[in-house]
């Protein structure tokens, strides 16, 4: 009797430990496939883009890094596109003062809209879904980091399924940043890219999101 009270004891013992081995067993394999997927989601990031041959029906840049915006307007100015959004612009900032910054000619003066609403990335999709569909585009010339384009396709996918895009990366504006503050901001970035991948596969794109007359 006593002996099996005291097998008891150590069986009580054991499954702590047991728990315990599994559940760090469990945060290995989930540490694991993360770095295989970050690996693959570095390795697949798109170069930056080197010519202006692109060309669509709009144009839209995401605010963020200063290098953005510059590319999207000479794409503007050379025709690429009939119209650039600059999506999530900052309220207090004014048009004047962008073509100042960016400049800009008489074609920024015309054919550039500035998004003021947007407070991210799936923001400036559904700010730019909108700018679109107002203007019947069918093709729209996307310009953002190249880091940040993966994220960028998904969230614009899902807002805007019948259009095609068409990326248009830009390199980072620090390429010589420390090791460890590049690690810091892709990890980052590549947790958002999860997050907006799972939202969207469970609650699908916005199929009328755009539509045009047959």
């Amino acid at each position: 009797m006593a002996r099996e009270h005291s097998d008891r004891r150590v069986d009580g013992a054991k499954r702590p430990r047991r728990r315990f081995r599994l559940l760090l067993v469990a945060v290995l394999v989930l540490i694991f496939l993360f770095a295989i997927g970050f690996g693959r989601f570095l390795a697949n990031l798109p170069p930056a883009a080197s010519d202006l041959t692109a060309q669509a029906d709009g144009i839209v840049a995401l605010t963020g890094e200063g290098s953005r915006l510059a590319p999207a307007v000479t794409l503007l100015e050379k025709g690429s596109g009939k119209r650039l959004l600059i999506t999530g612009v900052n309220p207090q900032t004014s048009k004047p003062y962008l073509k100042k910054l960016l400049r800009g000619g008489d074609t920024f003066d015309c054919c550039a809209d500035l998004g003021f609403a947007a407070l991210d990335t799936r923001g400036n999709a559904q700010e730019a879904a909108k700018w679109a569909s107002a203007r019947s585009y069918h093709s729209l010339i996307i310009v953002t980091a190249d880091y940040h384009m993966p994220r960028s396709l998904v969230e614009f996918g899902a807002q805007m399924p019948g259009v095609a895009l068409v990326p248009y990366p830009v390199a980072a504006d620090n390429p010589k940043a420390p090791i460890w503050e590049s690690a810091r901001r892709l990890s980052g970035e590549y947790v958002k890219y999860l997050a907006s991948v799972v939202r969207v596969s469970l609650f699908g794109v916005r199929r009328d999101a755009f539509r045009h007359d047959a």
